[in-house]
């Protein structure tokens, strides 16, 4: 059986229990799935885009 490892959402520690030892919950830490058919891609990209303009790096 393979081992995830987790990561505490309360004090960032890694983890191979879904409870971490501070007693915050532990999430798997992967990032979503991608796909080219996504719909909310143009949002996400003007939402990424006027915060690179904020912060002056746009």
């Amino acid at each position: 059986m393979a081992k995830h490892i987790y990561k505490c959402i309360s004090c960032n520690k890694y983890t191979l229990s879904e409870e971490c030892s501070c007693g915050g919950k532990a999430i798997l830490p992967r990032p979503p799935k991608f796909s080219l058919d996504d719909k909310y891609a143009g949002m996400i990209r003007e939402v990424k885009k006027k915060e690179l303009k904020k912060k002056g790096l746009y």
